[in-house]
């Protein structure tokens, strides 16, 4: 598995690079080719992900952040092929490629949980709407970066990197709204399978993940209904997704970390 992580690793940053290419000189690489070559990383990182962790969702700390980051990668091909932004793949596949070094190369080994079809589905739901709201994360940063440029008139190369403002404002909330409805899928079939929140260390999770899909839900609502947008829309991402990083991530992180307890 080795071989195969470092191949995904150099992948990952032969994609980024590729699409940071036009930002630092006129010679430009085929956007196709990037995409090609961030593909077969992601198919790489699956690989790895399968072999190091025996064919199960490993959901330690380590295991779940390069989980995640495979998955975010995946979507972004996906983002990237419906509405070119290169500026997704430039910041999230080194992420992809650095976390999936750390999981194969540094951290300590982990026996996967067990899990049952229907907190497997859980698990897969919760991954999918994590990975959505955190590219429009993402997106909201370069909307903030992109907004900010032209009130200064001072453009950069990042600007050849994004679509027009209106369309990277566009995308966010389409993002949004597809990760606030599998988000909302997530808390109901959590509520539906997962038992003895306590018990299981999982309350502030859920606590915390309530309080994202509010200010999420309240964002699109408002978006509707006043046509929020700018700064406010940013803010509200931004918090969204930094709750949701402290109910999953941070979490782990002080119970596995700290006190040595799994979830």
């Amino acid at each position: 598995m080795e071989l195969a992580a470092v191949l995904a690793i150099a992948l990952y940053l032969a994609a980024a690079a590729a699409l940071a290419r036009p930002l630092l000189s006129q010679r430009a690489i085929p956007h196709r080719a990037a995409l090609a070559s961030g593909t077969v990383a992601v198919l790489l990182h699956f690989a790895v992900l399968f072999g190091i962790h025996r064919g199960a969702v490993d959901l330690h700390f380590y295991a779940a952040l390069s989980l995640v980051s495979a998955v975010i990668a995946a979507l972004t091909l996906l983002v990237n092929v419906a509405r070119p932004v290169a500026a997704l793949g430039i910041i999230l596949f080194p992420l992809a490629g650095l976390f999936l070094a750390i999981d194969e190369f540094l951290a300590p080994p982990t026996a996967p949980f067990p899990l049952d079809w229907q907190i497997g589905l859980h698990v897969v739901i919760a991954l999918l709407a994590y990975s959505l709201l955190a590219i429009a994360a993402v997106l909201a940063l370069l909307l903030a970066t992109q907004e900010r440029a032209l009130r200064t008139r001072r453009l950069s190369a990042w600007a050849d990197a994004l679509p027009p403002l209106t369309q990277t404002e566009s995308l966010m909330f389409k993002l949004i709204g597809a990760g606030f409805a599998l988000l909302t899928l997530t808390l109901l079939s959590g509520a539906l399978f997962v038992h003895n929140l306590l018990a299981q260390h999982q309350a502030h999770t859920a606590i915390l993940s309530v309080i994202a899909w509010i200010i999420f839900g309240v964002l699109l609502f408002g978006r509707r209904r006043w046509g929020w947008r700018g700064n406010r829309a940013v803010r509200m991402t931004l918090s969204g997704m930094a709750i949701l990083l402290l109910a999953f991530f941070g979490s782990k992180f002080v119970l596995e970390m700290i006190f040595h307890r799994n979830l």
